[in-house]
């Protein structure tokens, strides 16, 4: 890390104050003295002995060395006073993301789900200050974890919600599944279904995903961006598109909270790739795409992991870029130094008296 000063101009006027005292002083000394000359005795004779000789060559060497780390202590005096200070970047991009994972979880959905849990339980062994949550919604939503620094916390989550899912490929792996495995899936899709006739009601989902953000606000879009946010947030929304019943919150409006309130949502289809070319999939291409976020679809072979892994790198490459360099004052060393010269110092004085 460069070292910088915050205040030099502190400093320098110190030194100046400082200079100032010390000539002052001697120019009232010499005046003094020279008024006042009254020789009253010699001591050639009292040092003309090897050991007053010897004494005297010792108290000037301790004078001479005093008046030093004064000097030095002054110096390191008038460092602290600038502020010694560090440009520090790594705890400024450590912890400037929220992450939302949001996951339809409707019947189609589930098995893209598992992939990008699995992925994130990869990625989440390299944060350093990401908050990350995650939320599923089909007719309505669930918070499976909320926004947490915990990672601990978040592998042990997303690996039960992996292993929930594990068996959920297709319907004749749910048709073949055991009781137990079943219930475990059920009991991780609780609070998912509430609402009959209905699933997959995306807006409602990306709403109820991006009220675990700080700043975001239920209403209308102008009283959802009224926070100014300090940290770079991102949902990342795993849906096929496919809506079956009347949502509170279309996408188009849902994003349009989003956006108002800073937040950026990322799609990722989840669906199979037969279904990329539907008005579903290229109307939500569409909205997310406008509200200045990026979709991605499993064409041309590329997997839910690889996907996953480019929307983080991107969002990563962007809350770096607009990350501010912080200034923190680091006078530790200088304090330290000051502390030692100052101890000897007085060491010497004592020395000196004796």
């Amino acid at each position: 890390m460069q070292l910088s000063w915050q205040s030099p101009w502190a400093a320098l006027v110190g030194a100046m104050v400082a200079l100032a005292i010390i000539v002052l002083s001697i120019a009232f000394a010499r005046k003094h003295s020279a008024e006042n000359i009254v020789r009253v005795f010699s001591m050639d004779d009292d040092l003309a002995t090897e050991r007053a000789s010897q004494l005297l060559r010792q108290w000037r060497l301790l004078n001479r060395a005093a008046a030093a780390l004064m000097a030095a202590a002054l110096l390191l005096t008038f460092a602290l006073i600038a502020r010694p200070a560090t440009v520090d970047q790594g705890e400024e991009r450590a912890s400037s993301r929220d992450i939302v994972l949001c996951l339809d979880v409707s019947g189609s959905t589930l098995p893209y789900d598992r992939e990008v849990i699995d992925t994130y339980r990869d990625l989440v062994s390299h944060f350093q200050g990401e908050r990350i949550g995650m939320s599923i919604f089909n007719s309505t939503s669930r918070t499976v974890f909320p926004l947490t620094d915990d990672y601990e916390l978040v592998s042990h989550q997303l690996e039960l919600a992996s292993k929930a899912l594990s068996g959920v490929q297709s319907q004749d792996d749910i048709d073949k599944m055991s009781d137990e495995d079943y219930q475990r899936i059920s009991d991780w899709l609780e609070g998912t279904q509430n609402r009959k006739d209905a699933t997959s009601l995306i807006g409602d989902g990306v709403v109820s995903c991006a009220a675990m953000l700080p700043g975001f606000t239920y209403g209308s879009a102008s009283t959802a961006g009224s926070t100014e946010r300090s940290r770079a947030a991102s949902i990342v929304l795993a849906t096929d598109n496919v809506v079956s019943g009347t949502p509170v919150y279309t996408l188009n409006q849902a994003l349009s909270l989003t956006s108002k309130a800073n937040i950026t949502v990322d799609g990722l289809f989840s669906g199979p790739e037969a279904s990329e070319k539907e008005s579903t999939t290229t109307d939500m291409r569409k909205l997310i795409e406008a509200h200045h976020g990026t979709f991605l679809t499993q064409s041309n072979g590329t997997s839910v992991n690889e996907l996953v892994r480019d929307i983080n790198t991107r969002r990563n490459k962007e809350s770096q870029a607009s990350s501010k360099a912080s200034m923190v004052d680091d006078p530790a060393w200088w304090v330290l130094a000051l502390a030692v010269i100052v101890t000897i110092w007085l060491l010497l004085v004592w020395r000196l008296k004796r």
